[in-house]
């Protein structure tokens, strides 16, 4: 049996060639070529633990999830403290979202190869990807005391404290990169982006940050937002480069962390009250800010048309996999509502998206317009204090609306409300309190007055 280490010598690993040519068959996609190749390797060193592992890899850019994960434990079976099987399937585990399994073999290998710079970035990789801050604050600790001064691993320290509120060690890592780099972009998004965590957004150094951002790049939407803010400014709008960019890095794992952990269930709730309005689910449905279509799964199959938008291609990747929706839109949800021609649809939905969408003047008005008569939007808001602003920008980058604010601005869209107040989910191991809005638009004839 075969540890599935290569032997040493020029000519002593027999299917090493095999085993590269595979591995670039595989990552080009090119499937049947490299299963006639490990066929080959096969036939020549029958049992090698690197067969498996290529195998499995194999089989998972296949979509044979269920193939992946035997032919990792064949793997892991004939060589079980192989460094690079046990990464692989750390690996392989994290992106199936199966984090207990993928951090205990990441500190697995961490500890059999303490010193493998590669090992170190996997394991990180399963980290970030688990969700497990703490866990990759200690790798990439240790990695800096094998690596000093390494800037990547500083990079994504600082970030990382940040994340756990270490703000003062997180703002001295910035420091020194800034430092070392005066005028390096990066440097200086990562130090603006900790001030922003540590609640200093208004500081003279935030401002300073901003500003050089902006000049070196003056037609940024976004570093024009941050800079709004570093002057004590409320945008009216987010950026829909931001909620891009933080939509599809969390795509995939998106259902499992906002439904499993953070007990989100605004889709399903308001799933059931569209099908009891039209049990026959004869309607058109828009679903603004579709996400990964957790709407679509609790609706099922309509009648009618479901239409998807979001701003994130991979959500919308997501969302498709479900099989419901008729088509998506790739654009932001203002622009949709602008450009939606008159009483199209029976149901918008706008489930935690106006959180990001910022002042809803001209959003409520345009989803009135394209409302069929007797048509109804459901959409949550997270909720600002009756004694302050109408809309505020909290630090967490979400707007809040005041509740008397959106109810002015739905009356005067033409729009009847009932108002839900909820959790609509944890947060921090916190309670997020928001507004579950029901608008309807009056059937025709109706009288308005």
């Amino acid at each position: 049996m075969t540890t599935g280490r290569p032997l040493q010598g020029p000519f002593a690993d027999p299917i090493r060639k095999h085993l590269e040519t595979a591995r670039r068959q595989i990552s080009q996609g090119q499937l049947k070529q490299a299963a006639q190749t490990l066929n080959q390797a096969q036939r020549i060193l029958p049992g090698d633990a690197r067969l498996f592992m290529l195998a499995a890899l194999m089989a998972e850019k296949s979509g044979n999830q269920a193939g992946a994960f035997d032919a990792m434990r064949r793997c892991l079976n004939v060589a079980p403290n192989w460094g690079p099987g046990l990464l692989e399937s750390a690996l392989l585990h994290a992106r199936h979202d199966q984090f207990p399994q993928a951090i205990e073999l990441a500190e697995k290998v961490a500890k059999l190869e303490p010193h493998n710079i590669q090992v170190l970035a996997g394991v990180i990789d399963v980290a970030h990807r688990a969700g497990h801050t703490e866990m990759a604050v200690r790798h990439l600790r240790r990695g800096l005391e094998l690596v000093p001064g390494d800037m990547e691993l500083r990079r994504m320290l600082a970030q990382d404290l940040s994340a756990l509120g270490q703000h003062e060690e997180a703002l001295t890592l910035w420091n020194d990169l800034v430092a070392e780099n005066p005028g390096n972009q990066y440097a200086l998004e990562g130090r603006l982006q900790a001030l922003t965590a540590a609640n200093q957004i208004n500081s003279p150094q935030a401002q300073e940050d901003a500003a050089a951002l902006l000049a070196l790049q003056p037609d940024n939407p976004i570093y024009a937002y941050q800079h709004q803010l570093t002057q004590g400014q409320t945008p009216d709008q987010q950026p829909i480069e931001i909620s891009r960019d933080l939509f599809d890095g969390m795509a995939e794992g998106y259902d499992l962390h906002m439904v499993g952990q953070l007990g989100y269930h605004l889709p399903r709730l308001v799933a059931e009250k569209i099908t009891q309005r039209h049990p026959q689910k004869d309607i058109n449905v828009l679903d603004l800010g579709c996400g990964t279509g957790l709407l679509g799964v609790y609706l099922g199959r309509l009648n009618g048309h479901l239409i998807g938008v979001d701003v994130a291609h991979k959500m919308i990747e997501q969302a498709a996999r479900h099989q419901v929706y008729d088509r998506f839109h790739m654009v932001n949800l203002h622009d949709a509502l602008q450009a939606t021609p008159d009483g199209l649809y029976h149901v918008l939905t706008a489930l935690d998206v106006f959180i990001y969408a910022g002042d809803l003047t001209a959003a409520l008005p345009n989803a009135q317009r394209i409302l069929l008569p007797g048509g109804v939007l459901y959409f949550s808001c997270e909720i600002a204090p009756e004694d302050g602003p109408d809309l505020i920008l909290q630090a967490n980058g979400r707007y809040a609306h005041k509740r008397s604010h959106i109810e002015a601005l739905c009356a005067q869209a033409g729009l009847e409300t009932t108002v839900e107040e909820l959790i609509l989910r944890q947060e921090a191991g916190q309670p997020v309190s928001g507004l579950l809005v029901t608008a309807y638009k009056p059937e025709a004839g109706t009288d308005q007055t």
